[in-house]
């Protein structure tokens, strides 16, 4: 059964920051409210007041900015799969936000939350992190950006701060088309949770890969030259996640896993530069 507990709608940022500034501890935010109001009809999350994001207009767009493309706080993942602008200048993106439960989950789910409830196998992480992400976080005093990569400190934590919330999602311009890819494991072909995730993409000369559901947080690998073998770069991988057993798959499975998930990571990358080429090739002719 659900909680007791008073709703509040504020119609823009200001209003929203004053209002977690006054109530902090005792409020929780509600984007999408996938995570959250399973938590709280469990018991496991009981906040006195639940303030909605979805009636904030600044926070419901998807837009181009000088630093590169913005994503609202309540923009649903349904949004950003069906974004023009999303799939043909990041579409890694839309990739990884269809991943995320059902339809009708996605309708509600939004990017930011996934983010946010800052789970290890979040489906949206791995990518963002490849294409390096950061974070606008709003206060009542206050605005400070944060690399995606800093953000998780742990299982389900963070650094918010109570009065504070993540207002956008900014993906620098310099990512827009660069080649790339996502694995996913599941334990079954529809919706659920990764068992162990992979995301890389090709910058340059460079490559990045990021890695979920196997260390306490997303992590992402440093950059490294897209010569580099692939058996090296499963060494690296290996040494920086951390796997567990529990009853969804064992530590080896998901370490066996991710060895996979990078070599066919690296083929289709290899694939895409190759058919780039090749049609450039044919536009010169």
């Amino acid at each position: 059964m659900l909680q007791e507990f008073a709703y509040i709608s504020p119609n823009n940022s200001k209003e929203l920051c004053e209002i977690l500034k006054k109530h902090q501890r005792r409020a929780k935010i509600l984007a999408g409210g996938t995570d959250l109001l399973v938590d709280i009809r469990a018991g496991k999350n009981v906040p006195s007041f639940l303030v909605d994001l979805k009636n904030i207009p600044e926070l419901k767009k998807i837009e181009l900015t000088k630093e590169g493309l913005s994503i609202g706080a309540a923009v649903t993942c349904s949004e950003v799969i069906n974004n023009g602008l999303v799939q043909k200048q990041f579409p890694l993106i839309a990739d990884a936000a269809i991943q995320i439960g059902s339809p009708q989950v996605r309708n509600r789910a939004t990017v930011i939350g996934n983010i946010c409830t800052s789970s290890p196998s979040a489906d949206m992480a791995p990518v963002l992190l490849c294409l390096g992400a950061f974070l606008k976080i709003d206060s009542f005093n206050s605005t400070r950006n944060v690399d995606l990569k800093d953000f998780f400190t742990g299982v389900k934590k963070n650094v918010l701060k109570e009065f504070e919330v993540v207002s956008q999602l900014i993906i620098p311009a310099s990512m827009a088309k660069v080649s790339g890819g996502f694995e996913k494991l599941k334990r079954v072909k529809g919706h659920d949770l990764a068992l162990a995730s992979a995301a890389m993409v090709k910058r340059g000369n460079s490559l990045r890969l990021a890695i979920g559901a196997c260390a306490t947080t997303p992590i992402v690998l440093p950059d490294f030259p897209q010569t580099t073998p692939v058996e090296k770069v499963k060494k690296m991988a290996i040494k920086a996640v951390r796997p567990i057993d529990d009853v969804r798959a064992s530590k080896d499975y998901r370490m066996f896993m991710i060895q996979v998930q990078i070599e066919r990571l690296m083929v289709k990358i290899l694939d895409q530069e190759f058919s780039l080429g090749f049609e450039m090739k044919l536009e010169d002719c």
